[in-house]
């Protein structure tokens, strides 16, 4: 597996365009991240990121499917109105659908690990990254909700009954003084997380609607710990 950061690829299945950090160790199949951006932005914003993660795993930066303007693309359109987010629900779903393909040939085509995968993502990155997980928990090993929120549109998705919600592990972190999607949209998720029996570790930062140094360096202890 090549390095790809500076190098655009496409999944044919999925569509997706992706970049790659591949394992710099270990043996055998690897454990797999995929890092999924906000709206507005691109996957090139998590290159950095991904050249200082646990050198075990294989990075995927993944690029949400619709162009907003050039360099900025996103998983849904969303509108703030006063009583709150107001999402593209058919667009999100579609992004979902397509983040599952492209998860089920990650095995095959990048030799990784079918029960190492994670997801996780800022904002809306993060909100995909829920929507996968919790949908689909047969999927991923965990998910990383990283100042998102959990869509009520996916509710109806979720088997509250599936045991392999209980296997996954989530990884929840938001600023308190997020103005773009406020703290309270992080305690509703860890709240529906605890009631569908999701293990998960829940964080709070002095910090608003931004991937805070403390909170990216909680998150890779926590995937590190479960890489381990």
């Amino acid at each position: 597996m090549s390095d790809t950061l500076d190098e655009l690829l496409t999944e044919p299945v999925s569509g997706l365009a992706y970049r790659i950090r591949p394992p710099q160790a270990g043996q055998g199949d690897a454990p797999c991240l995929l890092l999924l951006h906000g709206v507005g932005a691109s996957e090139s914003g998590f290159v950095e990121m991904a050249r200082r993660l646990d050198p075990r795993l294989a990075v995927f930066l993944v690029r949400g499917p619709l162009v907003f303007a050039p360099g900025r693309f996103g998983w849904f359109q969303v509108k703030f109105t006063p009583t709150g987010p107001a999402i593209d629900p058919a667009q999100a779903e579609e992004s979902r659908l397509k983040l599952l393909h492209f998860i089920g040939q990650l095995p095959a085509t990048h030799c990784v690990d079918p029960q190492r995968i994670w997801i996780a993502g800022f904002s809306q990155g993060g909100i995909m990254s829920a929507s996968v997980g919790l949908t689909a928990p047969g999927s991923v090993a965990g998910f990383g909700l990283l100042s998102g929120r959990i869509l009520p549109e996916i509710l109806p998705l979720v088997d509250r009954s599936d045991p392999l919600l209980g296997k996954l592990q989530a990884f929840v972190s938001h600023g308190v003084d997020d103005q773009t999607l406020g703290i309270h949209f992080a305690h509703k998720a860890k709240a529906l997380l605890e009631e569908v029996g999701v293990p998960m570790e829940y964080r709070e930062y002095a910090a608003g609607h931004a991937l805070d140094g403390d909170m990216v360096g909680d998150f890779q202890r926590w995937l590190g710990v479960r890489i381990g």
